[in-house]
């Protein structure tokens, strides 16, 4: 029987089936509200994992976030990224390591959130401009003075992962990764090796819907749709994997969490794993 939790750092449980809040408008008006609406009914189906960014709004996706869930209820995380910043020449979005930088945004993350402490900070990217130590580094002094509880990364290698090991413990790696695009496989691999969660984004794997698909046959199989039987591969596939679809309306994002339920059979199971063999 597939796990249903899974503890982040050996500590923080939460339920494997989370979701990417990425997709939320955040300008006043009715998209906004609906945003809302849907943050809120995502804690009451029960998913208790929740990421967002800097990047999304250059904050304003946490400020959403905390005005919806705000006080949050027992056992709910809300994960956030830093290190990317409008910091480029025009002031466009670049990778910014630097340790103000990071600093400043673990700050305003704290405010925003309206919290004490985040609990699960994520590197968003490494920058290659900043050395890895100064940027973990920031984090680690972050963490010491309790502003951050536990410390991920996203978009690495596995050479990446290792390096940043020796300097910090590291919880969490966010990758893009579904059924048919396994570039991270080794990723996975190494987290599930040594217990850290892996949170996939981009879940649901582009093509899935194509009627010709093996994802679409499975779906017609099992009478359900391609993206539930993407995230039941997913949950499926390794224990360590804590998927985090994103949408903007309580219809797909119920669609999502029914995943969680969905039974592959092993031949359904191996018959995915060849298609996404292919797709490599």
């Amino acid at each position: 029987m597939t796990s249903t939790t899974f503890r982040i750092g050996g500590e923080l449980e939460v339920r494997r089936l989370g979701f990417g809040a990425m997709r939320l408008a955040t300008e006043p008006g009715p998209d906004r509200q609906a945003s809302i609406a849907v943050a809120r009914r995502a804690v009451e189906l029960g998913i208790t994992l929740i990421d967002t960014a800097h990047l999304y709004g250059g904050g304003a996706n946490e400020e959403l976030l905390a005005e919806a869930l705000y006080p949050y209820a027992d056992g709910l995380l809300v994960t956030t990224k830093v290190g990317v910043a409008r910091t480029g020449p025009g002031g466009e979005w670049k990778l910014d390591g630097r340790p103000e930088v990071l600093r400043d945004q673990v700050e305003q993350a704290l405010r925003r959130l309206r919290v004490e402490r985040i609990e699960l900070l994520q590197l968003h990217r490494i920058d290659p401009d900043t050395p890895l130590a100064d940027q973990l580094g920031t984090l680690r002094d972050l963490q010491v003075e309790g502003k951050v509880g536990r410390i991920g990364l996203s978009e690495v290698t596995v050479t990446e992962l290792d390096q940043a090991r020796a300097i910090i413990d590291v919880v969490s790696v966010q990758n893009r990764y579904n059924v048919l695009d396994r570039e991270h496989e080794p990723v996975l691999a190494a987290c599930a090796a040594a217990g850290i969660a892996f949170l996939p984004w981009r879940p649901v794997a582009a093509g899935a819907w194509d009627e010709t698909s093996e994802v679409a046959a499975v779906a017609a199989e099992t009478g359900a749709t391609p993206t539930q039987v993407s995230l039941a591969w997913l949950l499926g596939h390794a224990p360590v994997v804590l998927p985090i679809p994103g949408t903007a309306r309580i219809d797909h994002l119920e669609e999502n969490w029914a995943a969680a339920d969905l039974q592959l059979s092993p031949d359904q199971r191996d018959r995915l794993d060849r298609a996404g063999d292919a797709a490599a």
